[in-house]
């Protein structure tokens, strides 16, 4: 049975570095798919699919609920290892609940926990525009971002607490402390 833990955090909360850290790390075990990351990914590949999830991710705005929770469940299902950690994901009430009705259903997958790493707003906006990885990082887009992160956090907070599923990791520390700290939470749940 694979396991999953889910990482949710603002952007810039330092999220995906936090989890391909652990993996890098624990390569025999654990795999970590970046939701941002693969919808990148995509997006380079110039496929039409690509295009759809380029209008939708240059405005800041959230990938349409099927594309999204197509490029999760693929990712898991096809993972060769037995520990997954997804970051970025769920973003929305409407993939909290498509991911739980379809692990509901999914025997060979089971959701361990999600782990928040908690950051202020300033936090995450001074990270997001001193990294400027791409034409996506600027103030505008982030303020949009952050917007569209903690508009439905309360819902996703209160449905994984009511499951006894959400860890919330303190993200304003150092990368060692923080990965330190989730590392041993992910080991000691699996």
């Amino acid at each position: 049975m694979k396991k999953l833990f889910l990482i949710i955090g603002a952007p810039g909360s330092g999220k995906t570095t936090d989890a391909s850290l652990i993996a890098e790390k624990n390569s025999d075990v654990i795999a970590h798919y970046s939701t941002g990351e693969l919808l990148r990914d995509e997006v380079a590949s110039g496929s039409e699919l690509g295009k759809t999830i380029d209008s939708f991710v240059s405005a800041g705005n959230l990938v349409p609920l099927d594309i999204v929770i197509n490029t999760i469940v693929s990712a898991i299902k096809n993972s060769p290892k037995n520990v997954v950690l997804i970051d970025g994901f769920p973003r929305s009430d409407e993939q909290m609940k498509a991911l739980d009705a379809i692990l509901a259903k999914e025997t060979s997958v089971k959701l361990v926990s999600v782990i928040e790493v908690e950051v202020s707003e300033q936090v995450a906006c001074d990270r997001v525009l001193g990294r400027a990885r791409g034409a996506d990082d600027n103030v505008q887009v982030f303020k949009n971002r952050m917007k569209v992160y903690t508009e439905p956090l309360a819902g996703i907070q209160a449905f994984y607490g009511a499951k006894n599923l959400l860890h919330k990791i303190n993200g304003e520390r150092t990368i060692e402390e923080i990965v330190s700290e989730m590392e041993n939470f992910v080991k000691s749940n699996i």
